[in-house]
């Protein structure tokens, strides 16, 4: 590694000595300096781009060009006639200034050679064939090589530290909701420009009046000739793992077709390889881009997540079996109507293996608090071997109008509906309670329909409605067989009203949770002058949700027992059942909010009166509460320059809490987690800061951007947990004691010449209070994490990555202290040799260290591919992972009151041949 970056030094130098520096100031006729006007030079041997530079605020531009050379050298910009001009070099320094005449023309400025990059206003746009070296495969590749432009780890597209929200090709939507489709199906060899629209707004007629700084959107434009035919690439792969039982199979069909009217997108998938375009985490998060109306008011709601919760990552599986069917289209009529929409289908079967040893930790209390028990019981430390298969089938179905008659109206409709059936068998070892058997199973649904209507009156009057319903249906299923062979489930099975004279336990539970929400609001905007408006918001929060569950057990010669449990709360028998508990909640809110700005500032203050009810009925019982409140926010901007920025944030945020934390009766989380709710639960305050720096300086090729974000939580909605050996009993109540957060996190990336180095860094501090054994105590966790990296961006020769993480976290739980470290130095190399064989390598290098104990895992990756030359048709492939044949990963890490340590098993090494058929 040493060795590798002291050679990327070297390369760097030895360019540097053999270049000077052009330099000046770039004019217009009356001697103003021009902002972002492009420079650029063509190397008249090679006719290449040799360099380019867009001038800054002062007009000024720096040119790094070979020595004795001979370029032709470019100015451009808009409105503007744009200057060519030959340069001869010698070994010295150039200064020369250039000045730009009126252009009355109204033809288009023809440039000699694009710019990599230019900025249009809020646009930036990229050319895609300036960051190729011909090693790209997928829009990924192209976008990893951008400057400002990250992956980052959970595949989502950032763009100056902000996630990107929506994903657009041609100007059309692509799969709304998530933008890991497109990065790894969409070719590379088909791009040609990538648009990041900052501060956007997909309503025309709001973007004035609206603050959408945190707004981000790509648009890929295709090349030309990808129009009215269809593109794409299949793939088909075969190979040997190490089990002679195995063999591998892999299919990939990946077809587009765009036309101005409409665009088709088709994606498929089946492979037992463990390459997927999208995880089963990742379709649950699949929005469809959906927003809710009421997400600005300072009111959040929880309608919980009743689904299979503990889905393995795909990168922890030992055996991962995928299909994916996926459709997108889009159809524009008239100029009018747009339609478009989406069909997934996604089925997975995987297979996961885990070792993991617990160790529990004395809470000690807080010597500023009094003890609620005095008796402190501490779960006996605990090994585990968890083996399991897991079975998700997951369709995700969308369809959007959206109607623009003319510039003042706007109707806007989307349903997306959504249905799952999964199903998770596991097998539980553990040195406590011995041998468990357990299946999880749900078969979910849900039905999301939003209707959006935006109309101008007139230049200074704007009305907007937006209103989403949401329907869910949740029906998880939960069984363990417990052996018991230590007796450790006893007590709990005592308390839980269980018949304990059986050969083992065999403990059941159904549950059904129904939800119903409606969220809407209508938005007036008063447009007092060029710099002002103010807007009012007249909207309300709506949701019922419908609980049942219950727990039985069925004995050994079949029949079930309904238990009737001994557990209290205070002094009060629990049951076993919730029948028919019901929660209703809503909110009637009015918002005001004024805009102004001020030379460099804009100004929005702004407060929200809201009228809360809540009523949740159990057990002939109801429980009502209903109050006002008052919600201010606030927000300060500082355009600096056209890229650079100061933004400020500031709200105040009632947060309400799902039905089953407020279910009377006992409810399994799993075996070894039961619970049972509050009905007098109150609402959690938070107090949210958040600071945020941006600049994307393209004179000196510096991308900076850093955030601070502060929070502070009162009548936080906490757990009082009690343990019986290793099983955890829980309940729920306003905790008087504050909670905090706070994260510090920034980037630095800059370009020499053909080098990119980056700097990023991440600290979050978190204080939690927490619950145990009737004692209370505090959780404070500190996390720094640095990554510096270096790569290179060569037409001709290979490229490097070098990437190091350096992660510490340090957990205070009580009187007891943990630290963890780890490292992880990581290498890609990619060489694109003869015009015809790309080579393409990865190598992390993962070390955890806990208590003076270091543990090391290792993954490398390796692929080489052959094509004719860059428009052949046919490519063939040859690929393989885990090299090394590592058997497993190591993760460390600390919960609220145990410090732990697993291993998890995965995919053995694989290697694959290929053959992709590009259209």
């Amino acid at each position: 590694m040493k060795k590798i970056v002291l050679l990327l030094c070297l390369v760097a130098a030895g360019s540097s000595f053999a270049q000077i520096k052009m330099q000046g100031v770039v004019k217009d006729s009356i001697g103003t300096p021009l902002e972002l006007a492009n420079v650029i030079a063509i190397n008249q041997e090679t006719n290449g781009l040799e360099s380019y530079a867009v001038t800054n605020d002062k007009g000024k531009y720096v040119l790094a060009l070979g020595k004795n050379g001979k370029y032709k050298v470019q100015i451009s910009y808009i409105g503007l006639k744009s200057h060519d001009e030959i340069i001869t070099t010698t070994e010295v320094d150039i200064t020369k200034d250039f000045t730009l005449m009126p252009d009355n023309s109204l033809d288009a400025v023809e440039l000699t050679y694009e710019m990599p990059v230019t900025v249009k206003g809020d646009t930036i746009v990229y050319n895609a064939d300036s960051f190729k070296n011909g090693s790209e495969r997928k829009l990924e590749d192209v976008l990893e090589k951008l400057p400002g432009v990250e992956i980052n780890d959970d595949g989502q597209i950032e763009v100056e530290g902000k996630t990107v929200s929506k994903l657009m090709v041609n100007g059309k939507d692509f799969f709304d909701g998530d933008t890991k489709l497109a990065t790894k199906n969409i070719p590379s060899n088909a791009v040609d420009k990538v648009q990041v629209l900052r501060n956007y707004s997909e309503v025309g007629q709001l973007s004035g009046v609206q603050n959408n700084q945190d707004n981000v959107a790509i648009n890929i434009k295709l090349k030309e000739g990808k129009e009215n035919f269809w593109f794409g690439d299949v793939t088909a792969g075969t190979g040997t793992a190490p089990s002679p039982n195995d063999e591998l199979y892999l299919v990939q069909p990946k077809l587009f077709y765009y036309s101005p009217k409409y665009s088709i997108n088709l994606i498929g998938d089946m492979n037992n390889i463990g390459e997927v375009a999208l995880t089963n985490r990742d379709l649950r998060g699949f929005g469809g881009g959906f927003r809710m109306p009421s997400r600005t008011s300072g009111t959040s709601i929880n309608l919980g997540d009743n689904g299979l919760g503990g889905l393995t990552s795909i990168a922890n599986a030992q055996e991962v079996v995928t299909k994916l069917a996926s459709a997108n289209f889009s159809y524009s009529p008239n100029k009018a109507l747009d339609l478009s929409g989406f069909l997934i289908f996604n089925s997975s079967r995987l297979r996961t293996r885990e070792e993991s040893f617990v160790d529990y930790i004395e809470v000690e209390d807080d010597p500023s608090t009094t003890d609620i028990d005095e008796s402190t019981t501490i779960p006996p430390d605990e090994e585990t071997v968890s083996t399991g298969r897991e079975a998700t089938n997951q369709f995700i179905a969308k369809l959007s109008a959206s109607y623009k008659p003319n510039v003042n109206n706007q109707l806007d409709y989307d349903v997306l509906a959504r249905l799952s059936d999964d199903k998770e068998r596991q097998n539980l070892f553990s040195s406590v309670v011995g041998n468990t058997n357990q299946v999880n199973q749900v078969k979910p649904f849900s039905i999301n329909q939003n209707l959006n209507y935006y109309y101008t009156l007139n230049e200074n009057n704007i009305f907007a409605f937006e209103a989403q319903h949401l329907i869910k249906d949740e029906d998880p299923f939960y069984n363990a067989i417990l052996d018991d062979e230590n007796n450790a489930f006893d007590n709990t099975a005592t308390g839980l009203g269980l018949d304990l004279n059986q050969l083992s336990y065999d403990l059941n539970q159904e549950r059904r949770v129904k939800s119903n929400q409606l969220d809407a609001k209508v938005d007036y905007f008063n447009i007092l002058n060029s710099k002002s408006n103010i807007n009012l918001t007249l909207g309300t929060i709506f949701s019922n949700q419908k609980f049942n569950s219950n727990i039985f057990q069925f004995l050994d010669d079949g029949t079930r027992l309904n238990p009737t449990p001994t557990i209290t709360n205070e002094g009060e028998l629990l049951t076993a059942e919730n029948d028919n508990v019901e929660y209703r909640f809503s909110d009637v809110y009015l918002g005001v909010h004024y805009r102004f700005k001020t030379g460099k500032f804009t100004f929005t203050p702004g407060v929200s009166f809201h009228a809360y009810s809540n009523q949740n009925t159990q057990n002939g019982d109801t429980f009502k509460d209903n109050f006002l409140n008052v919600l201010p926010d606030f927000e300060a901007r500082v355009q600096f320059k056209k890229s650079e920025s100061l933004q400020f944030n500031y709200n105040m945020t009632n947060t309400f809490t799902d039905i089953t934390n407020i279910a009377e009766g006992l409810v399994l989380n799993n075996y070894n987690s039961i619970q049972y709710g509050n009905p007098e639960l109150q609402n959690a305050l938070s107090h949210n800061f958040r600071l945020f720096y941006s600049s994307f300086n393209l004179f000196n090729y510096t991308n900076v951007f850093a955030g601070a974000n502060y929070s502070k939580n009162e009548d936080q909605i906490r757990g009082l947990t009690n343990f019986e050996s290793v099983i955890r009993t829980s309940t729920f109540f306003n905790s008087q004691f504050a909670d905090e957060s706070a994260s510090v996190f920034g980037r630095v990336e800059r370009t020499f010449g053909k080098i990119r180095a980056r700097m990023g860094a991440n600290f979050n501090y978190s204080k939690l209070n927490q619950f145990i054994q009737g004692r209370q105590s505090l959780n404070e966790s500190f996390t720094q994490s640095y990554s510096p990296e270096l790569r290179t961006n060569f037409r001709e020769a290979p490229n490097v990555r070098l990437r190091y993480r350096y992660t510490v976290r340090d957990n205070e739980q009580g009187n007891n202290t943990t630290k963890f470290i780890t490292r992880a130095p990581s290498i890609e190399f990619d060489a694109y040799i003869w015009d015809a064989l790309t080579f393409v390598t990865e190598f992390t290098y993962n070390e955890q260290e806990s208590d003076g104990q270091t543990q090391v895992f290792k993954t490398w990756d390796a692929s080489l591919r052959y094509r004719k030359d860059r428009d052949a048709k046919w490519e063939y492939s040859l690929r393989a992972s885990n090299i090394l044949d590592i058997d497993s990963n190591i993760s460390n890490g600390a919960g609220t009151i145990s410090v732990f340590s697993s291993e998890t098993f995965i995919q053995p090494r694989f290697i694959t041949f290929r053959l992709t058929y590009t259209l």
